[in-house]
C-alpha cells in the first residue's frame, strides 16, 4: 500500500519536475524544510526529490512551504495536491483529509476535484480498524466513498469507491455479527435477533448473510417462536441451499420445531 510510486500511476497524480533545476537533497533531512526564501522550482523539485526518496512526511512539509512561499504561482495549485498525497502516503491521513478539504474549499470546481473527494474517502478507508472497536471511521469512510461514486459515477474514482463500499459494508455487518453473538452468548436473545435482522435487512449481499440467517433461527428458537425459526431456514434454504449455514439451520428446525406450525 505504501508504494508510492504505484499509488501515483493508480490515482493519476503526476510528480513531474519542473524546469530542468536542482534539488536540495543529502544532509539533514529536516534541513530544507526550515523556512527559507526560495523560488518555486527550487522548492517544488526538493519537495518531489524527497518524496521519490521515501521522505513523505518532509516531502509536504515542502509542498506546503511551494503555496506558502508562492500562493499565486501555477504551481500552488498542484503542490496543494501533492501535500495532501504526500501525507497520505506517510500515514498522517488526518492531514491528507484536512489537505484535500482545504483544496476542495478553495478550487470546488477544478478537475483535480475528484481526486481530491477521492483522496478524503482513502484517508478514512486505511483507518478502519477490527470489529471489535469502535465504527466511527468506518461509517465516515462509507460515507465518503458514497460521495466519490456519486458526485464523479463514471470515473476511475468511482469505480474504486464502489468496490470499497463493498468491503465496507462486509466489515460493517461483520460488527453486527460480532454483536449479536455476543448477545447470544449471553442468552440475550431479543438484543441478538435485532442485529441479525440488521445484517440481513441493511447487509443482504455481504458475506455475512447466511450466518445472519442461521443465528436468526437459533434465536427465534430461544424465543419460542417456531414458526418465525421456520420461515427463516427456509429463505436461508432458498437462498444458500448449499451452504453449512442452512444444513445448521435445518437440523434444529427437524429438532426443536419439526412438529410446530
Amino acid at each position: 500500500m505504501k508504494n508510492m510510486i504505484t499509488k501515483a500511476a493508480l490515482l493519476g497524480l503526476s510528480v513531474t519536475a519542473l524546469s530542468a533545476c536542482g534539488t536540495l537533497g543529502g544532509g539533514d533531512k529536516g534541513a530544507d524544510t526550515s523556512y527559507v526564501a526560495r523560488d518555486v522550482d527550487t522548492l517544488y523539485n526538493a519537495a518531489k526529490d524527497r518524496l521519490d526518496r521515501g521522505q513523505a512526511k518532509i516531502a509536504a512539509a515542502l509542498f506546503d512551504e511551494v503555496e506558502r512561499q508562492h500562493p499565486y504561482s501555477p504551481w500552488a495549485r498542484r503542490a496543494q495536491q501533492m501535500s495532501a498525497f504526500s501525507y497520505y502516503v506517510a500515514g498522517d491521513y488526518n492531514k491528507a483529509i484536512e489537505s484535500s478539504r482545504r483544496f476542495l474549499s478553495i478550487h470546488p470546481g477544478n478537475k483535480d476535484a475528484p481526486y481530491a473527494y477521492y483522496l478524503i474517502a482513502l484517508s478514512y478507508y486505511e483507518q478502519i480498524g477490527d470489529v471489535t472497536r469502535d465504527q466511527k471511521i468506518t461509517e465516515q469512510a462509507l460515507t465518503t466513498l458514497g460521495e466519490v461514486a456519486r458526485r464523479y459515477p463514471d470515473t476511475r474514482y468511482a469505480a474504486d469507491a464502489r468496490l470499497k463500499m463493498d468491503l465496507v459494508n462486509d466489515h460493517l455487518a461483520g460488527k453486527e455479527m460480532e454483536i449479536g453473538r455476543f448477545y447470544q452468548r449471553r442468552g440475550q436473545w431479543l438484543a441478538a435477533t435485532i442485529r441479525f435482522r440488521e445484517v440481513i435487512e441493511k447487509y443482504e449481499t455481504t458475506t455475512h448473510s447466511a450466518e445472519a440467517l442461521m443465528r436468526l433461527t437459533e434465536s427465534y428458537l430461544a424465543l419460542g417462536i417456531p414458526a418465525e425459526a421456520k420461515k427463516t431456514a427456509a429463505v436461508l434454504g432458498a437462498n444458500y441451499p448449499g451452504s453449512k449455514w442452512y444444513e445448521r439451520a435445518f437440523e434444529l428446525v427437524n429438532k426443536h420445531a419439526a412438529s410446530e406450525i
